[in-house]
């Protein structure tokens, strides 16, 4: 499972960051899932190896427009590239309104069906590799965070228990093996309850703008990863006032109290320099973060990769 960001910057982009776009891959070679899309990701995307065909949903954690603008670009760039395969939009219901607005003035016409899946709603949805859940946050419009754990995982049968329930070998072996819930002797098997699981099931929770990081305690249960705002330090946070965002001590000590082991840090106000030497700094938010947080923290930077590999280890990824 990877995740790579098309853009870290909060508001507006910078000559080094675009707006707020991240994408989280499967696995190698396979499907991936985009989260938000300001204007400008599918600009992006043409900087990595990632193809619209195989993308299988669009989730959007709110309405602002550095979170959004770059969605109907994506559709038509999907479009024109010759995808047919319905895609997944997962977002606020106002999301929908806009789109159809959008498509029905410039004549946009999609050769694909859209499956539109309103986030108000807080939905579970399933995809084959994936399972996704939908909390809320606090921002000044309806904002969600979208939870990743993945659904299939290396397992071995549990041989002594399907002996002892008389299950023979063969076909109804292999269905459980393969995830599948079976029927036996007039009773439903869980396949769950009939193997035994290597490694965990990776999880990765990427948020959108949010000012209450604890709002995530029961979505960051079993996380190896949190992808979090932190769009200033607590003294412009300060003076900025009560705008909807987080901090970044404030996300660091939230994420040091529920012991997540991976904190990964994007969303920076333009007013923070790349330069460690420049006021104010990125480095400023990095230094804040570590004063509270014990864990392994990143700051993400555009066309930025990381990995979590099976065994739940987390890493960024070395550029080619």
């Amino acid at each position: 499972m990877n995740i790579l960001f098309l853009g870290t910057s909060a508001g507006v982009p910078t000559k080094a960051r675009n707006v707020s776009g991240v994408a989280l891959r499967e696995s190698k070679g396979k499907g991936w899932y985009l989260i938000d899309c300001g204007e400008g990701t599918q600009h992006q995307v043409l900087h990595t190896k990632l193809s619209f065909h195989s993308l299988k949903a669009i989730l959007i954690t709110h309405v602002h427009g550095d979170h959004c603008y770059g969605l109907p670009g994506i559709l038509a760039s999907a479009a024109m590239g010759g995808r047919e395969e319905p895609l997944t939009i997962v977002a606020p219901a106002g999301i929908k309104a806009w789109l159809e607005a959008t498509c029905e003035v410039t004549q946009l016409c999609l050769p694909f069906a859209v499956d539109f899946i309103a986030s108000d709603e807080l939905p579970s949805v399933e995809f084959e590799n994936m399972a996704v859940a939908t909390f809320r946050l606090s921002h000044r419009v309806a904002s969600y965070a979208y939870g990743f754990t993945e659904r299939k995982i290396d397992a071995a049968l549990d041989i002594e228990k399907l002996a002892q329930k008389g299950i023979p070998r063969g076909p109804l072996w292999g269905q459980l093996k393969q995830g599948f819930d079976v029927e036996f002797a007039g009773e439903r098997l869980k396949s769950h309850d009939y193997l035994i699981f290597k490694n965990k099931p990776r999880k990765v929770v990427i948020a959108g703008d949010n000012d209450r990081p604890e709002l995530l305690v029961d979505a960051c249960e079993d996380a190896q990863v949190l992808v979090h705002e932190a769009t200033y330090t607590e003294e412009m946070a300060q003076k900025a006032g009560d705008v909807g965002h987080s901090y970044a001590k404030l996300v660091a000590a939230f994420a040091e109290t529920v012991q997540l082991p991976n904190l990964v840090l994007t969303h920076f106000s333009p007013r923070y320099q790349p330069s460690p030497h420049a006021s104010p700094s990125i480095e400023d938010i990095r230094a804040e973060a570590q004063s509270v947080y014990s864990g392994s923290l990143y700051l993400a930077q555009d066309f930025g990769e990381y990995t979590l590999d099976k065994s739940g280890h987390f890493s960024e990824v070395a550029g080619e």
